[in-house]
């Protein structure tokens, strides 16, 4: 244990390393640096360390409290699990990669200043878009570069806020804020933008389904919970998240049903996740930043385990969309049997880990009498299950025999799947290990007769209606399709306003070229016209003419000099 160093400087200088190093080597190295993260981790006392004196200010690369200790700690499981899922990819870029972004999310968790924060911050972005890229395909090339434009967006948003908050406050330390002026409003939209809030967050359904197999994998696990991370230390109990919140986890469910691409599925999957995580914050009690905790760590594993089976059928197949899938269970037991414990993790099944955390924000909504807040969380519930819960193993695994006969996951991918997937149910069976790692005391009580009933009813009865759509085919078929919302702006309005303006002022150019062709034929014809071999100045005029000039000129010069 070095002191002071934060976990993150193992993972950059791991990933730095990591090409000078042969093929066992490297994959020998990306399982042990997780583990060195997490023992440097818990070696440092807890308080502010490595501080740093740089113009002035104080800059703190490692703190340690409840808060970044817990989020420090599932990302690098996360990263741990990712890398032994990755072990088969023999792509040095995209391990790197995949170090880099868990080691600059880790670095941001355990930042205590802004600078750090926005250090990393954008570190994450710039190493998550390789692996966008290493898709190698113009549509992952595309969608990367609208990536990383937005991502870029949100860190300089976050700098300029904390430019203004260091002219302000002389401080650039990182600690709860209010909406009170400018650069909090500033870095608050910057959050934003990574937690995907409502009419910011088509980044997420079109980046992260053009990633590579284990390239979603890593963006789903770490990008946003950051932001999540960095949303509950500077904006704990801000209450316009509640509705914020509220909105996030209803909308995507009608667009994750009607959408074929099944990562993109996930992906609308996890914007609506997010939702119950900012309103926990919002509502900004104990109760409620525990849950939004407690089940942004869990997303990390119900949802990570979920993208490594659809990445896995990806994979094996070549295709994720629904519409070419179905019957895979016959050739890929194992990923079926995995996908099956992730739809009930974040549907909320008694004894999986969606139920035990997903719960405390529901029930803090309730005890502050936000009601109606509680019946969209109740919506949004159910609507999970419909769309992630069913729609994904029923339509990649079920549903139709598509007559697909591949080989099983490799082997490091089901070991990998399978760690979640125990972690899932033993958070489930057992929360008591997750709630004592949260910030605050737990007095909630998971298993009371009133819950189970609850979630039972809610996901029986949303079950019988998807049974009720398909078998009366309403259900919105399994379209060859790409559906577009917000994003229809900056893929379609702009391009199509962008094209219209090029064309006019194609035309514009033409008809002034046009115009000065005509002007310059016909200044030329005047010219020759007058100076031509028979034009008017061209003849030799008679002498009393010529007199007559002189005279005129004469006469008007002495005029002007009397004058």
């Amino acid at each position: 244990m070095i002191e002071g160093m934060t976990p993150a400087a193992i993972f950059i200088a791991g990933a730095l390393l990591l090409p000078f190093f042969c093929d066992r080597a490297q994959k020998a190295l990306l399982l042990i640096i997780p583990v060195l993260g997490l023992w440097q981790l818990y070696a440092s006392p807890t308080g502010d360390a490595g501080v740093i004196n740089f113009l002035d200010y104080h800059i703190i690369t490692l703190r340690i409290d409840a808060l970044s200790l817990v989020f420090a700690t599932i990302f690098l499981v996360a990263a741990f699990v990712v890398a032994l899922y990755s072990l088969h990819v023999r792509d040095t870029m995209q391990h790197i990669a995949m170090l880099m972004t868990a080691g600059a999310a880790i670095g941001a968790t355990l930042a205590g200043d802004m600078i750090s924060l926005f250090v990393f911050w954008e570190l994450t972005a710039v190493a998550s878009v390789v692996l966008i890229w290493a898709r190698r395909t113009e549509r992952s090339y595309s969608a990367g570069m609208r990536y990383l434009v937005i991502q870029m967006i949100s860190g300089l948003l976050l700098l300029s806020g904390a430019v203004l908050i260091a002219r302000t406050t002389g401080s650039v330390e990182f600690t709860h804020m209010s909406l009170n002026s400018p650069a909090s409003w500033t870095i608050f939209l910057g959050f934003g933008i990574k937690c995907a809030f409502p009419l910011l967050h088509n980044w997420m359904q079109d980046a992260y389904p053009e990633a590579t197999v284990t390239g979603t994998v890593v963006l789903g696990s770490f990008t946003t919970k950051m932001a999540i991370y960095a949303l509950a230390r500077g904006f704990a109990g801000e209450s316009l998240l509640i509705p914020i919140g509220a909105l996030m986890t209803a909308f995507p469910i009608f667009y994750a049903v009607i959408e074929n691409d099944l990562r993109r599925v996930l992906a609308y999957s996890l914007n609506n996740q997010l939702g119950f995580m900012v309103v926990g914050i919002g509502l900004g009690t104990e109760m409620a930043i525990n849950g939004a905790i407690a089940h942004a760590v869990n997303n990390i594993l119900f949802k990570g385990l979920l993208l490594m089976t659809m990445g896995a059928v990806l994979l094996r197949t070549g295709t994720a969309r629904g519409s070419e899938l179905g019957g895979l269970y016959k050739s890929m037991p194992w990923t079926t049997g995995f996908c099956l414990v992730g739809a009930a993790s974040i549907s909320a099944f008694p004894l999986f880990a969606g139920f035990v955390s997903k719960g405390m924000i529901l029930a803090a909504a309730a005890d502050q009498g936000h009601w109606f807040v509680w019946l969209v969380l109740l919506f949004a519930s159910a609507g999970v299950f419909h769309h992630s819960g069913i729609k994904i193993p029923y339509f990649a695994f079920f549903a139709h025999d598509s007559g697909i006969r591949c080989r099983e996951a490799p082997l490091n991918m089901l070991v990998a799947m399978g760690i979640l997937a125990f972690l899932c149910i033993f958070i489930g069976v057992y929360p008591y290990v997750l709630y004592a790692m949260l910030p605050f005391g737990v007095t909630y009580i998971p298993y009371t007769a009133e819950h189970v009933m609850t979630q039972m009813q809610l996901l029986l009865f949303s079950a019988l209606a998807f049974t009720l759509l398909m078998r009366t085919g309403i259900y919105p078929p399994e379209l060859r399709s790409t559906n577009l919302d917000f994003d229809w702006i900056y893929r379609r309005l702009i391009p199509l306003v962008m094209r219209k303006a090029s064309g006019l002022s194609e035309a514009v150019q033409y008809k002034m070229a046009r115009a000065a062709r005509t002007a310059a034929s016909n200044a030329a014809g005047l010219i020759y016209h007058l100076h031509g071999p028979a034009g008017a100045l061209a003849r030799t005029p008679p002498v009393r003419i010529t007199i007559l000039w002189v005279a005129v000129l004469l006469a008007a010069t002495l005029l002007l000099c009397y004058l």
